[in-house]
Protein backbone atom coordinates (compact mmCIF):
# COMPACT_ATOMS: atom_id res chain seq x y z
CA UNK A 1 0.00 0.00 0.00
CA UNK A 2 1.45 3.64 -0.63
CA UNK A 3 1.41 6.08 1.52
CA UNK A 4 -1.26 8.07 -0.60
CA UNK A 5 -3.44 5.24 -0.20
CA UNK A 6 -2.47 4.58 3.62
CA UNK A 7 -3.78 8.12 4.36
CA UNK A 8 -6.80 7.77 2.73
CA UNK A 9 -7.46 4.54 4.77
CA UNK A 10 -6.55 5.49 7.94
CA UNK A 11 -9.33 8.52 7.40
CA UNK A 12 -11.79 6.48 6.72
CA UNK A 13 -10.90 4.37 9.87
CA UNK A 14 -11.28 7.43 12.00
CA UNK A 15 -14.71 8.09 11.04
CA UNK A 16 -15.66 4.43 11.30
CA UNK A 17 -13.95 4.48 14.66
CA UNK A 18 -16.01 8.04 15.26
CA UNK A 19 -19.20 6.25 14.53
CA UNK A 20 -18.47 2.43 16.52
CA UNK A 21 -20.69 3.78 19.86
CA UNK A 22 -24.27 3.37 20.02
CA UNK A 23 -24.28 7.12 21.30
CA UNK A 24 -22.42 8.57 18.67
CA UNK A 25 -24.59 7.08 15.83
CA UNK A 26 -27.62 8.25 17.69
CA UNK A 27 -26.37 11.32 17.93
CA UNK A 28 -25.88 11.33 14.24
CA UNK A 29 -28.93 9.61 13.24
CA UNK A 30 -30.70 12.65 15.78
CA UNK A 31 -29.11 15.24 14.13
CA UNK A 32 -29.30 14.54 10.46
CA UNK A 33 -32.64 16.52 9.38
CA UNK A 34 -32.50 19.15 12.39
CA UNK A 35 -29.96 20.96 14.64
CA UNK A 36 -30.27 19.81 18.87
CA UNK A 37 -28.60 21.99 21.58
CA UNK A 38 -26.42 19.74 23.67
CA UNK A 39 -29.38 20.02 26.21
CA UNK A 40 -31.88 18.17 24.35
CA UNK A 41 -29.25 15.51 23.20
CA UNK A 42 -28.47 14.75 27.02
CA UNK A 43 -32.11 14.73 27.63
CA UNK A 44 -33.20 12.42 24.32
CA UNK A 45 -30.09 9.98 25.19
CA UNK A 46 -30.44 10.21 29.00
CA UNK A 47 -26.92 10.38 30.48
CA UNK A 48 -24.74 13.22 32.06
CA UNK A 49 -23.77 16.76 29.65
CA UNK A 50 -20.19 15.90 29.74
CA UNK A 51 -20.93 11.91 28.48
CA UNK A 52 -23.01 14.27 25.23
CA UNK A 53 -19.70 16.46 24.92
CA UNK A 54 -17.28 13.64 25.03
CA UNK A 55 -19.14 11.73 22.38
CA UNK A 56 -19.83 15.45 20.21
CA UNK A 57 -15.94 15.99 20.78
CA UNK A 58 -15.36 12.55 18.90
CA UNK A 59 -17.74 13.29 16.28
CA UNK A 60 -16.40 17.05 15.29
CA UNK A 61 -12.89 15.68 15.62
CA UNK A 62 -13.78 13.02 13.06
CA UNK A 63 -15.68 16.05 11.13
CA UNK A 64 -19.36 14.41 10.93
CA UNK A 65 -20.93 16.87 12.77
CA UNK A 66 -20.66 20.87 13.37
CA UNK A 67 -21.40 22.90 16.89
CA UNK A 68 -22.07 26.29 17.43
CA UNK A 69 -22.75 28.42 20.26
CA UNK A 70 -25.43 31.07 20.35
CA UNK A 71 -25.21 32.54 23.81
CA UNK A 72 -25.29 29.43 26.75
CA UNK A 73 -26.70 27.39 23.77
CA UNK A 74 -24.61 24.90 22.24
CA UNK A 75 -26.38 23.04 18.80
CA UNK A 76 -25.54 20.44 16.96
CA UNK A 77 -25.78 19.77 13.42
CA UNK A 78 -24.49 17.22 10.66
CA UNK A 79 -21.97 18.13 9.04
CA UNK A 80 -21.69 15.55 6.03
CA UNK A 81 -24.67 14.91 5.30
CA UNK A 82 -23.92 11.53 2.89
CA UNK A 83 -22.79 10.01 6.41
CA UNK A 84 -26.61 8.85 6.49
CA UNK A 85 -26.25 6.87 3.22
CA UNK A 86 -23.71 4.36 5.00
CA UNK A 87 -26.39 4.66 7.79
CA UNK A 88 -28.69 3.53 4.93
CA UNK A 89 -26.36 0.47 3.32
CA UNK A 90 -25.33 -0.97 6.93
CA UNK A 91 -29.14 -1.39 7.46
CA UNK A 92 -29.58 -3.33 4.02
CA UNK A 93 -26.25 -5.77 5.16
CA UNK A 94 -28.34 -6.29 8.63
CA UNK A 95 -31.04 -7.02 6.70
CA UNK A 96 -29.40 -9.22 4.06
CA UNK A 97 -27.12 -10.89 6.88
CA UNK A 98 -30.85 -11.75 8.49
CA UNK A 99 -32.00 -13.22 5.37
CA UNK A 100 -29.50 -15.44 5.43
CA UNK A 101 -28.92 -16.72 8.81
CA UNK A 102 -33.06 -17.70 8.69
CA UNK A 103 -31.93 -19.85 5.73
CA UNK A 104 -29.36 -21.27 7.56
CA UNK A 105 -31.31 -22.26 10.23
CA UNK A 106 -34.19 -23.54 7.94
CA UNK A 107 -32.31 -25.72 6.54
CA UNK A 108 -30.23 -27.37 8.89
CA UNK A 109 -33.39 -27.49 10.98
CA UNK A 110 -34.88 -29.52 8.30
Amino acid sequence: MDKKTKVKMEARVRIIKALAHPTRLYIADQVCCRERTVGQLTEMIGVDMSTISRHLSILKHAGIVKVRKEGLQVYCSLAIPCIMNFFNCAEDAVKEVGKRLVKSNGRTSR
